[in-house]
């Protein structure tokens, strides 16, 4: 009898693999230095192996472990600033944006990661500056990390609408030499648990000339762009206004659009801009609640899918989505893509978690490691508590409610297990490497300092939360 770390037993598995979700019963699944190494029957698996962990999970379904592909942690320090606002990134975010310090920032991105794995998540997609403290922390709590250091050329204040950015050439090398020290420091450390991806934060906020270099690095270095692309009206302007032509066309003229490509949002995108990014063999990222709540728009994903390309889903920023959870996600581009298009039988259950799942580790160039469980793969997954209201009652026969009810009804408290590389990350409500409690005690003393030193500026930009203080409606 061969001995191995884990073997992994519950009624219910749903692996991805193939084209649906890769259902199967009666079986149980084999962990070994990380990776899976079996999943058969029952009775062939115990009868060939013994474990130094079996996990029973009697009245549970085991799934691979959610993607969140596009977050930007740091901003959780902020959450619930800047939502129901027009131009929101400049009289939403900005007054906050402008005096959140990088410990702040760090506390936030713990509280990010924190909410994420308690509802499944299993990598973490990061998008911002400061990542060299993220992956540390992502490295003791023990998840994967798909990391982006933010490059940006264009200067942090705030602009008019109609007014072009201004660009600082030093700005923007020195974060690309950061990005450049993150990838050197962290790519591929860890068992390959960290991926480190070159992040222009999008057209519109760098040169064409730096844009096209830190093409030139990604390539050289063999992995991907995690790029901003048409993500609203704001950056069309700006293109339009610098290079005559709308973002998508642009980046398609300058030999932008390939397979190192993530593109994310692509909310000002029409339906045939989309399809051509994704014929280019370039990936989309959608974040169905940021850019709902934002700019009240439903992004082109199923014209991209339908032309072939792999979307992944992301939380994007807690001050104008509120959350960082992967199953809100799932529900809600289910249901937006069934009110856009007036048809529910659009964006059925089962796709939209394989978004969470493989096809958003496709999107992300992880594909061949994570995002389904299969034999060869790292054993990343997560338990689901079929006990719980909200998955209750578990119907079989005629059909199998367990993915519409994960889909539709969960909200994350369901989630009971989470592990990552064979090694358990979460377990019952609790963070196994670092202590929640006290991290979230230290949060509590800092939004009355960064509510203060932001006031004078929120107050005199007068956006629509402003009004709505003055008015005593929040």
């Amino acid at each position: 009898m061969k001995k191995v770390d884990m073997i992994v037993k519950a009624p219910h598995f749903y692996t991805m693999a193939g084209d649906g979700v890769g259902y199967a019963e009666g079986v149980a699944m084999v962990v070994d230095s990380g990776r899976i190494v079996a999943i058969e029957s029952e009775e062939d698996i115990f009868s060939q192996y013994s474990a130094e962990e079996t996990l029973e999970m009697d009245h549970h379904a085991i799934f691979p472990g959610f993607i969140d592909a596009h977050m930007h942690t740091g901003y959780a320090i902020m959450r619930g600033l800047a939502q129901d606002t027009n131009n929101w990134m400049m009289f939403g975010l900005q007054p906050f944006d402008n005096v959140a310090t990088i410990y702040e920032r760090n506390l936030g991105s713990k509280l990010a990661i924190i909410e994420a794995i308690r509802a499944g998540t299993t990598t973490i997609g990061d998008y911002e500056r400061n990542m060299d403290d993220v992956c540390s922390f992502l490295d003791r709590v023990g998840a994967r990390g798909n990391i982006t250091f933010t490059v940006r050329e264009a200067l942090r204040r705030v602009y008019k609408p109609g007014e072009l950015y201004e660009y600082d050439e030093d700005m923007g090398r020195k974060s690309l030499e950061e990005n450049l020290e993150l990838f050197d420091k962290w790519h591929n450390k860890r068992d390959g648990r960290f991926k480190i991806l070159f992040g222009p934060q999008g057209p519109d906020f760098v040169s064409k000339e730096l844009l096209l270099k830190i093409q030139k690095l990604a390539k050289e270095r063999n992995t991907k762009i995690h790029l901003h692309t048409q993500q609203g009206d704001r950056e069309t302007y700006q293109i339009v206004k610098r290079y005559g032509k709308r973002p998508i066309e642009w980046l398609q003229e300058i030999g932008y659009l390939d397979e190192t490509l993530i593109a994310v949002h692509l909310t000002d995108a029409r339906d045939d801009e989309a399809e051509v990014v994704a014929r280019s063999g370039a990936s989309m990222i959608l974040c169905p609640g940021s850019i709902g709540i934002i700019d009240g728009v439903v992004p082109p994903s199923m014209a991209f899918q339908a032309a072939g390309g792999n979307v992944a889903l992301g939380s994007d920023q807690a001050p104008g989505n509120n959350c960082h959870n992967i199953i809100n996600e799932m529900k809600l581009v289910a249901l937006f893509n069934k009110i856009k298009y007036t048809n529910p039988e659009v964006m059925p259950a089962w796709k939209a978690l394989r978004m969470a799942t493989i096809e958003g580790a496709r999107a992300v160039g992880l594909g061949e490691e994570i995002g389904s469980l299969e034999v060869g793969k790292r054993a990343d997954f997560i338990a689901i508590d079929l006990g719980k209201p909200s998955m209750y009652p578990v119907y079989t026969y005629p059909m199998r409610n367990i993915v519409p009810n994960l889909v539709y009804s969960a909200r994350g408290d369901e989630v009971v297990l989470s592990v990552v590389d064979g090694r358990v990350i979460y377990r019952d409500g609790e963070l196994v490497n670092v202590d929640q409690k006290e991290i979230m005690e230290e949060i509590a003393q800092y939004p009355e300092g960064i509510g203060k030193r932001a006031a004078r500026e929120f107050f005199e930009i007068k956006g629509t939360n402003a009004r709505f203080m003055e008015e005593n409606k929040l």
